[in-house]
């Protein structure tokens, strides 16, 4: 009776651990493949060999870009040097990347910058928040940007133990910003969360004054930005395959308003200073980043999402490319017509629409 029931058991066990297996098959899009797309004169910016996971473009044209990304379960061409920023000016024919001095007092040699974001206060002055984990740890790093020459004066570490496994940031005032929590666990143990389905993870907000939860329920929180008129948080949540859009209120609260379910691992998000749209850098197959094969790369798609508020938001691809070109696609911005496509490990790309 005893080995009866034994046997029972495991063969329920195996049947749960098969399903959840199948629904991490469907979770990660393990069979999709993409057509390529691609808007016309792209090409590979040199320089950028390492990673360029986030990108974050002033009015003036000059473009920020977070290099050197180490994750936990991603690959990393450099392991043992340190994470940059680069700086590319759009205004020029061909822009060349740059990358930024960093000022003395700072732990460059433990920079593993992620998600960023700018501000620019009243007087013009520009400073560059940076998600960064420093031997795993996370901080955001506060930075201020001086033109002449190129380089970045450190002015800050904002570090508490709720800023855990952030990975994406958007500021919305001086030393004010949402923040998103991607997962709990790290590692291998991060998979259970996709197969249990645990919808763990949250926005926060965090300013001088207060922190509290901004909004929760997401699988694996990822990418946020705000809409042009500041009213409309945006984030995207990866393993869900959806972005959702939050309403800001006045006590910086987050209401749920609606989800725009995709068929990709939606990344970061940027929004086109000219229209408004959301602007996605996606993974079409997440099986392929879990389990890097140099001769079978992950792949690359951009997303434009339109007319985000209305009942049927229209969604097109922007480009698109089997790996070919470039692995591992998590964000794309554009500034007058021109287009930044960025990704985890792998080079940056440059295309004119």
């Amino acid at each position: 009776m005893g080995k009866l029931v034994a046997l029972t058991l495991l063969g329920l066990g195996l049947a749960v651990i098969t399903e959840r297996f199948l629904t991490l098959r469907d979770k990660v899009n393990a069979s999709r493949e993409v057509e390529p797309v691609e808007p016309g004169n792209c090409h590979i910016i040199e320089g950028i060999e390492n990673g360029s996971e986030d990108i974050e473009i002033l009015p003036s044209g000059l473009a920020f870009i977070s290099s050197g990304l180490k994750y936990p379960g991603m690959p990393s061409f450099a392991p043992d040097e340190p994470g940059k920023i680069f700086l590319i000016n759009l205004n020029e024919q061909n822009p060349r990347a740059q990358a930024l001095k960093i000022s003395d007092g700072f732990d460059k040699a433990s920079f593993n910058p992620h998600g960023i974001s700018t501000f620019i206060d009243k007087d013009q002055t520009v400073y560059l928040y940076v998600v960064n984990h420093p031997h795993m740890e996370s901080t955001v790093e506060i930075f201020k940007f001086e033109e002449q020459p190129p380089s970045l004066v450190h002015q800050k570490t904002i570090k508490h133990q709720v800023l855990k496994r952030l990975n994406d940031i958007v500021v919305v005032g001086p030393e004010q910003f949402y923040a998103t929590r991607d997962h709990y666990f790290t590692n291998f143990l991060s998979l259970f969360e996709i197969l249990l389905d645990l919808r763990w993870t949250y926005v926060l907000f965090y300013s001088p004054q207060e922190m509290k939860m901004g909004a929760r329920g997401f699988s694996s929180a990822n990418g946020i930005t705000v809409s042009q008129d500041n009213q409309y948080v945006y984030v995207a949540d990866v393993t869900a395959k959806n972005i959702h859009v939050l309403k800001r209120s006045d006590n910086w609260n987050l209401t749920h308003e609606k989800v725009i379910q995709l068929d990709t691992l939606v990344d970061n998000l940027t929004v086109d200073p000219d229209t408004g749209d959301i602007l996605a850098g996606c993974h079409p197959n997440g099986m392929k980043l879990l389990f890097y094969n140099p001769k079978d790369p992950p792949g690359s798609e951009v997303l434009r999402i339109q007319n985000v508020l209305s009942k049927n938001p229209r969604v097109s691809t922007v480009y698109a490319n089997n790996g070919s070109v470039l692995q591992a696609s998590t964000v794309a911005s554009v500034y007058h017509g021109k287009l930044l496509i960025g990704t985890i490990f792998h080079r940056a790309l440059y295309c004119e629409l």
